[in-house]
């Protein structure tokens, strides 16, 4: 049984036992514009202790505020009271709440186009607050006044911006100006809900649309600090005729729709260093080590944000590497096979495409990559190094940073097919080193 079917079951049982339930948010959102609703949450008039005693297995997640988990056929579906809401005191949630009726829940959302309701058994839309009329404009406007909505939960204003990237909506006049107004507020907001919100933003169909806006509403530079000094960033014209490197940046973008979050990641962060590491030489503008440095920005941006050791990995990989493309046609077979073992360099290799379709658009690198990093996935996993430290002790070498460079050496080896057998690499060892740096 799906979420879908779970959810009907759920909302069936409160109508039968005589509650008022409906579908509400995004689900409804989702269906009058024709698309798959992910999430299934259902408002009621039934009180937290009624929803519980009506499920066998529930989670009281909120109950202060009214919100029960009621779990159905495998899958959570949420069931939150009719509700109005206290004061804020802390720009996240309500002091306390009072349950009521559907009219006052609706007028208690964020935006008219989620303040809609479902009836899934009658088929009806229920709209108190002028929602399907915005859905029709294509407008995130918000229910009663902006300044209010803001100052009682100040996330509303990235989500305001991440539902129009998602949903290709404007922003509502003054709705916008009210964001401009509040958007110093967003500081106080938790890490981790930001991290949420950027993740949504930039998986979305038009993440460059996103940025543009949190840009242009003054947020951008109080969640990414180091994006807007990308602006007026000059690049060599000869590869990069764009223009300054947020342009670039933008650019690669705007292609990307629903895209992993990692190559979002990368796609907005590979070039953050540029600002720092400008400098115009006698031949030519010059970003020396904007790879490195990147890599280090982008360790610390996205920790920042909370984000997972996994994705953190993977999207400083991306800035660290992605000047490597441009040697790949000259590096040696051993080099080259180590550049495809990077981890996820599918992600790289996209990446790289990307990075071309936003400057000069030579693919060359590209479709050289791509054909070698095919046939790299054909091949057995990497065969394990046939001796190690103890070998080259016995060998008369001392511990030490030479043991790495020996190794190094008969891993290349190994990668370029001439050794793969024990005695072979001892050979080897005994041909190109001596130890004491003696030959």
């Amino acid at each position: 049984m799906d979420k879908r079917t779970a959810a009907f079951g759920v909302l069936s049982h409160l109508k039968k036992l005589g509650f008022e339930a409906y579908f509400a948010g995004g689900s409804v959102r989702d269906r009058e514009l024709g698309l798959v609703p992910k999430d299934f949450d259902i408002a009621t008039a039934a009180l937290p202790d009624q929803v519980q005693k009506a499920f066998e297995k529930t989670i009281p997640v909120g109950v202060q505020f009214g919100v029960i988990l009621v779990l159905a056929e495998g899958h959570t579906v949420e069931v939150a009271t009719f509700r109005t809401e206290g004061s804020y005191k802390d720009g996240r949630r309500p002091d306390g709440v009072q349950f009521s009726t559907l009219q006052e829940d609706a007028r208690r959302r964020d935006f008219t186009v989620n303040g809609l309701y479902w009836d899934g058994v009658s088929k009806d839309c229920i709209d108190q607050v002028g929602g399907v009329a915005d859905l029709k404009k294509k407008i995130i406007r918000c229910i009663g006044e902006p300044d209010k909505r803001f100052e009682e939960d100040h996330l509303r204003m990235l989500r305001a911006v991440r539902f129009a990237a998602q949903l290709g909506f404007d922003i509502e006049g003054k709705t916008f100006e009210s964001i401009v107004r509040h958007a110093d507020l967003v500081r106080k907001i938790s890490p981790e809900r930001i991290r949420d919100e950027l993740s949504k933003l930039l998986t979305s169909p038009n993440p460059a649309r996103g940025i543009r806006l949190l840009d242009e509403s003054g947020l951008l530079d109080k969640v990414l600090p180091e994006v807007p000094l990308m602006k007026g960033v000059e690049q060599p014209p000869q590869y990069h005729p764009e223009g300054d490197v947020y342009v670039h940046t933008l650019l690669l973008l705007e292609q990307l729709c629903n895209a992993e979050l990692e190559l979002a990641w990368g796609c907005l962060l590979h070039d953050i260093a540029k600002p720092n590491t400008f400098e115009r030489a006698a031949d030519r503008i010059r970003f020396h080590g904007h790879d490195k440095i990147g890599a280090d920005m982008t360790e610390e941006i996205l920790r920042r944000l909370h984000y997972s050791n996994d994705l953190v990995r993977v999207v400083t990989a991306l800035t660290a590497e992605h000047l490597k493309f441009k040697d790949a046609m000259a590096m040696k077979k051993s080099t080259l096979k180590r550049f495809l073992g990077i981890e996820r360099f599918d992600l790289h290799l996209e990446l790289h495409r990307i990075d071309c379709n936003a400057s000069h658009k030579d693919l060359r690198a590209f479709e050289f990559c791509k054909a070698h990093y095919e046939d790299f996935k054909k091949l057995p996993p990497p065969v394990k190094l046939p001796i190690s430290g103890e070998d080259l002790k016995a060998m008369g070498f001392v511990p030490g940073p030479e043991y790495k460079k020996i190794l190094l050496a008969v891993e290349d080896a190994i990668l370029e097919g001439t050794l793969s057998e024990r005695e072979d690499a001892l050979a080897f060892v005994k041909k190109h080193f001596a130890p004491s740096g003696k030959k």
